[in-house]
């Protein structure tokens, strides 16, 4: 059904321009689609397109063509989106991979968390700014202690709760993670990912999660899209895609999978895939219920 889709993204393409001559293309007619309520995952090589294709979703990035629908509303028609500002900016939020250049370091933690509501004119639900900050922030395992530090006097999983909780204030349908525990060390990942999986079963809002630890996204996301040069290759549910994949990049991406015996490690083989045989013209056939794969047609690009 129509109403099961939050986000749709239909053909988008964008391009970096390096100079006046020469431009490097970051999307290339990518097509998606995020369900209410599931955690969609994008996976890919550095460079593949995931962040450019995150920043066009939450309207930091303006695609050069094709449209992007959330709620029904067209985002990159100006005149949409301005009639529609006030649910696009409360209803969808970000949090980046780096922290601490997302969180202003002037400004203390209450402040922080509170201040998408200030901007919103959104009165907080219990009475305060800062009991409201001070709810969130128990909410993401962080005591009150934290309320009048600066993001400076925090660690790095810490700092990522902060910006976890700011975006949660706001009690968004749409949740957009772009490698949000890259930076942080092992241990501290695992609990922000289960803090995701808690959050997302207590909230159910929808969730694009884009990250290259491929186990990570294998436990937390419902569908799975592999993105490589800008264009989509393959998309599945995570199982399936796991377990029976059928693009030979995603076989060469999960070939790359690090075993958890020592044995199995040693004797793992990398599958090879060379990206210069990606064609221009491929189309996403359906191979199985809800798996798709590219199938490559056409001249090389």
């Amino acid at each position: 059904m129509e109403s099961e889709i939050l986000l749709s993204a239909q053909n988008i393409s964008h391009s970096f321009y390096l100079s006046k001559t020469a431009s490097v293309r970051a999307l290339d007619k990518l097509s998606f689609e995020i369900r209410r309520g599931e955690i969609y995952g994008l996976v890919g090589e550095s460079g593949s397109g995931k962040s450019t294709a995150a920043r066009c979703v939450m309207n930091l990035v303006k695609p050069q063509s094709g449209h992007i629908f959330y709620e029904g509303v067209d985002i990159t028609d100006p005149k949409q989106f301005g009639a529609n500002k006030r649910l696009l900016q409360t209803s969808r939020q970000m949090i980046f991979q780096d922290s601490t250049s997302s969180l202003n370091g002037r400004m203390k933690v209450a402040d922080i968390i509170a201040e998408p509501m200030r901007i919103a004119h959104m009165a907080p639900k219990r009475g305060t700014y800062r009991k409201e900050a001070a709810f969130q922030m128990k909410y993401v395992g962080l005591d009150e202690i934290y309320l009048d530090k600066y993001p400076a006097e925090l660690s790095g999983g810490q700092r990522q709760r902060v910006a976890i909780a700011r975006a949660l204030c706001m009690e968004p349908e749409l949740l957009v993670a772009d490698e949000p525990v890259a930076s942080l060390d092992v241990s501290i990942q695992a609990q922000i990912v289960n803090l995701f999986r808690h959050l997302q079963d207590e909230h159910g809002f929808s969730f694009l999660f884009i990250a290259h630890d491929l186990s990570m996204v294998r436990y937390l996301c419902d569908r799975v899209g592999v993105l490589l040069r800008g264009k989509l290759v393959e998309e599945a549910p995570s199982e399936e895609l796991f377990q029976n994949p059928q693009h030979p990049y995603t076989k060469a991406l999960l070939s790359a999978m690090p075993l958890p015996d020592p044995i199995r490690e040693r004797n793992r083989k990398l599958i090879p895939f060379d990206a210069d045989t990606l064609c221009s013209q491929g189309v996403m056939r359906e191979v199985s219920p809800g798996h798709f794969v590219r199938t490559e047609g056409g001249e090389t690009a």
